[in-house]
């Protein structure tokens, strides 16, 4: 480029051959750039540089002499900024941002000016001494102290001083860590990150969603959600199934955010018009040894941005004990009969977020013996278990439920777990392993136990292999459990109780609790969740009911008969038991 630039000075005689020669020497010896070393050698002028630049590159030329830039406008770019890439914010016009550049083919100051500022970029040239002199005179003075990370530390107060304190405020009540207590795992090695707390000092978005995540594993959240909407950006937490707004971070640091957690997530940056799903993998230390925390996070493109939600999966937290999920003990004894047969086929059912995955692992661990051979597919495979082969489907190159089922009934299975039946194809194939020998674990999204014997009907499985292959169907939900520091009791009308499905004897004796709010239920009364379970057994008069084309309805009268407990009637259990209120189970069943 640099014999390129002395080519048109001397075609266009604004240079001899001698004085390219001397700035060729000088350039050289010193370094910096050809045109530079004209303008200092005194042989043209500034305005004649930006002239050639022009027609070089094919960008219009601006003298930044004749140029008063409004304040407000460098500010948008930091110091550290203007003096790494030699360039100088100009104006800026609704979306666009206008930059003086001496190579505006320097692809990397713009995509960095770009994701910093979250303006397009549109790049004018200019001598590198006049820009120079624009980067001394307004950034020289004052504007736009840089810290040693050679970040702006004006941005540390655009973030606001009460969102970084209140974000802030989620880390002190955590173990102080050392510099290695935390880091991001990638598949080869750990990456060496520091501290959370100490990370984010060095950059406020960096800082920011370090903050999210930590606080989010403190807080003990299960989800993490990052909303943009016109006006506002805001950042919940779901926290015992319910959604907690946490903070509403700057409208401008979207963008940054958005792309700082695609990063992380390994994901493509460039793509904001399609959904992305990826992994983020923290290693954290606590009091009881290093732990490793997996963040699942799903990218959606909205009208006003990407919506990122990141389901948290902390390995410690998994309740394997099936005696303490919240069966109750002649649903439990149903249960743990069915998952003993050598086949069949065990339906777990519930909407999103219910529970379902942690039951069945619940039954795999009890049922994975050395003499078994249990296969998983699973989108995506949540948890490692030891001693099962577990299969992450991949939609993008044909690894879907149905094909890996295919491939399990190959690999000699005992136990095989679909991780969803979502159509016909993966129905068809998973009644047919449980009726050759195998025992089949899935789920379906249904409203109750008796309805799932119709929805399997209704995406085509006939009624004698819905009746030969179910062997039980436990519908589940999860209820806030009432927090044990602040739990006080609730007297209740009889009339209420009665109201709700409790009988008359057990109206007169039951005395609900509820949970006053204290600092270790965050005032919220609960701490916690537990399950409510629906089991219906499919007996043989139950199979005989699915044979005659029997409504739900009726299936439903006859699994009661047979001592089938409801959602609502496990939920009266648990608030005779005093483990959740009123509210909670009229919000999660029906009478």
């Amino acid at each position: 480029m640099a014999v390129r630039i002395g080519e048109l000075l001397l075609k266009e005689e604004r240079i001899t051959a001698a004085q390219l020669q001397e700035a060729l020497d000088r350039q050289q010896a010193e370094g910096g750039k050809l045109g530079f070393n004209l303008v200092q050698l005194g042989f043209v002028e500034d305005d004649e540089i930006a002239s050639v630049l022009s027609k070089q590159y094919g960008v219009p030329s601006i003298n930044l002499t004749q140029f008063d830039i409004d304040d407000g406008v460098i500010k948008l770019v930091p110091a550290a900024t203007a003096k790494k890439y030699e360039i100088v914010p100009v104006s800026r016009d609704g979306a666009t941002l206008t930059i003086a550049m001496s190579d505006p083919t320097n692809v990397f100051a713009v995509d960095d000016i770009k994701f910093m500022t979250g303006y397009q970029v549109e790049p004018v040239v200019a001598a590198q001494t006049a820009i120079m002199a624009a980067i001394e005179r307004y950034y020289g003075n004052g504007h736009g102290p840089v810290n040693g990370s050679g970040i702006d530390t004006r941005e540390n107060q655009d973030l606001g001083e009460s969102q970084l304190a209140l974000a802030s405020q989620a880390l002190e009540n955590m173990p102080v860590l050392d510099d290695d207590d935390v880091g991001v795992l990638e598949d080869a090695a750990d990456v060496d990150v520091v501290t959370l707390e100490k990370q984010g000092g060095e950059a406020p978005v960096v800082r920011l969603v370090n903050v999210v995540l930590a606080s989010a594993i403190q807080k003990g959240a299960s989800d993490i959600h990052i909303e943009p909407y016109e006006k506002e950006y805001r950042v919940r937490y779901r926290i015992d199934g319910t959604l907690y707004t946490v903070m509403s971070p700057p409208l401008k640091f979207r963008d940054a955010i958005t792309s700082r957690l695609k990063i992380m997530a390994k994901l493509d940056i460039a793509e904001k018009r399609l959904p992305q799903d990826g992994r983020i993998k923290l290693r954290l230390s606590t009091e009881g040894g290093a732990k490793e925390i997996d963040f699942r996070v799903s990218c959606l493109p909205t009208l006003f941005g990407e919506k990122i939600v990141m389901r948290l999966l902390d390995q410690s937290k998994l309740m394997l004990d099936m005696t303490k999920l919240g069966f109750e003990s002649h649903s439990l004894v149903r249960f743990e009969d069915a998952i003993a047969k050598p086949w069949g086929l065990v339906l777990v059912t519930g909407p999103t977020g219910s529970g379902k995955t942690n039951t069945l692992y619940s039954a795999i661990s009890k049922i994975n013996i050395p003499g078994t051979n249990i296969m998983t597919a699973e989108d995506p495979v949540e948890f490692n278990l030891t001693g099962v082969n577990q299969v992450q489907m991949r939609e993008n190159i044909g690894l879907n439920f149905a094909a890996a089922l295919r491939s399990f009934l190959r690999q000699d299975p005992n136990i095989i777990l679909v991780g969803e039946i979502r159509d016909f194809e993966t129905a068809e194939i998973a009644v047919k392993a449980a009726l050759t020998g195998h025992l089949v674990l899935s789920t379906l999204h249904t409203n109750d136990a008796p309805s799932t014997v119709n929805r399997l009907m209704n995406m085509g499985i006939e009624p004698f292999l819905v009746a030969s292959a179910v062997n039980l169907i436990c519908a589940q939900r999860l209820v806030r459990r009432v927090c044990e520091n602040c739990a006080e009791e609730q007297p209740t009308p009889p009339p209420a109780l009665e109201e709700i499905g409790f009988d008359a004897e057990q109206a007169d004796t039951v005395v609900p609790r509820r949970g006053v709010g204290c600092e270790r239920c965050r005032e919220t009364g609960y701490k916690g969740r537990v399950g409510l379970y629906e089991v219906l057994q499919v007996t043989d008069d139950v199979k005989e009911m699915i044979l005659m084309g029997a409504s739900t309805l009726d299936l439903r009268k006859k699994a009661i008969e047979d001592g089938m407990l409801t959602l609502r009637h496990s939920g009266l259990h648990k608030i005779a038991a005093g483990q959740t209120t009123i509210e909670e189970v009229l919000k999660e069943t029906v009478k």
